[in-house]
């Protein structure tokens, strides 16, 4: 068996997950590591097993033995990295979002194409098991009339935040908020609802944007970057919304209202369990109505597993592009998320 070989770029918490996963796929293989230092490059590598370390992403990029590059390094590092790889005539996979801006993700996607290597962001949403049969089990619905995409959790860094917007901790804005990094909650959570919406029913119409910011400090003085938000979608004979936040926690589901029932998914970032109520009679509060019926499907063994099989899959076929986490998707996504933040006056360098 043929393995892709994958340079990893970044040894965060992120890349640490995620290899986790993807050594479950028989066709991957971790080559190398690059990190901004030796010591850090080392550390990673000696954890996971890992023959080579690089601390330059040119050296990496140009190494033979390297077939791909997978990107988990801070947002507005992406577009820079996966550029460089790519002109090496690289694949790359590269951690959602996939850049800062919509102009960023034009400048990727040409590179990939001039270049003839696949380039796939690692949304892993649109790639589970269990979305892809709702993708297949919606066709059974009829019309879809609405669609409601959650995902709310109370940040780990928000508490530092607070300190330091206090005064009371001099340390640097978390990345996770930090508008210099091409942080805030609709690029770190907003995003997993937004996705599998593109990926189903397309670019909207219409965005309205109601977004909770707050000033931080950046290099470019004091700057907003927004904390929650919950934006409604104009599409063609439905309507879409989607609930984010990262100082607050929500249990609440991922639904599809479809002509003939709902389909409601327990967790938009990575759904483990689907329930399917086709409608019945109006109850008017008698009945608890027509009963759920639960069509999960078995996951992967492990949630990132799922994005490495599409990356080899599309690799491996020639395709060097994903169906649901195409590049159409990915720009769409991204014009959506600039207008979101420009209706919430947030910016980032990049812009």
């Amino acid at each position: 068996m043929r393995k892709t070989r994958f340079g990893i770029v970044g040894t965060g918490r992120i890349s640490d997950w995620v290899l986790k996963g993807a050594v479950l796929e028989p066709r991957f293989e971790a080559a190398a590591v690059c990190s901004r230092t030796k010591e850090n490059a080392l550390a990673f590598t000696a954890s996971h097993n890992i023959p080579k370390t690089f601390t330059d992403i040119d050296e990496m990029a140009s190494d033979p033995s390297i077939d791909a590059i997978y990107i988990g390094t801070p947002n507005h590092t992406h577009h820079d990295i996966a550029i460089r790889c790519m002109n090496m005539g690289k694949h790359v996979l590269c951690e959602k979002p996939l850049a800062s801006n919509a102009l960023e993700v034009s400048e990727m996607i040409a590179a990939a194409k001039r270049n003839g290597v696949a380039l796939m962001e690692a949304m892993i949403s649109t790639l589970s098991p269990n979305f892809r049969m709702v993708q297949e089990r919606l066709k059974e619905m009829g019309p879809v009339r609405n669609y409601s995409g959650v995902f709310c959790q109370y940040s780990s860094k928000y508490d530092l935040l607070k300190r330091i917007l206090a005064g009371e901790d001099d340390s640097p804005v978390p990345s996770s908020f930090n508008p210099d990094r091409s942080g805030g909650a609709l690029t770190d959570i907003g995003i997993y609802p937004i996705y599998p919406m593109v990926a189903l029913f397309g670019m909207p119409s219409g965005i309205k944007a109601n977004v909770l910011t707050v000033n931080v400090p950046t290099s470019r003085g004091m700057s907003p970057i927004d904390l929650q938000g919950a934006v409604l979608f104009d599409y063609d004979g439905m309507t879409a919304s989607a609930v984010y936040s990262k100082i607050a926690d929500s249990r609440l589901r991922t639904e599809i209202s479809c002509d003939k029932g709902i389909i409601s998914l327990d967790q938009i970032h990575i759904t483990r369990q689907v329930e399917l109520i086709q409608r019945g009679a109006p109850t008017s509060g008698r009945s608890s109505g027509p009963a759920k019926q639960d069509i999960t499907v078995p996951c992967d063994p492990d949630e990132y597993l799922c994005e490495f099989k599409e990356f080899i899959d599309i690799i491996e076929n020639g395709s060097l592009e994903s169906r649901n986490n195409s590049l159409e998707n990915s720009l769409a996504v991204a014009r959506i998320m600039d207008e979101i933040r420009r209706q919430a006056a947030i910016t980032f360098p990049a812009d």
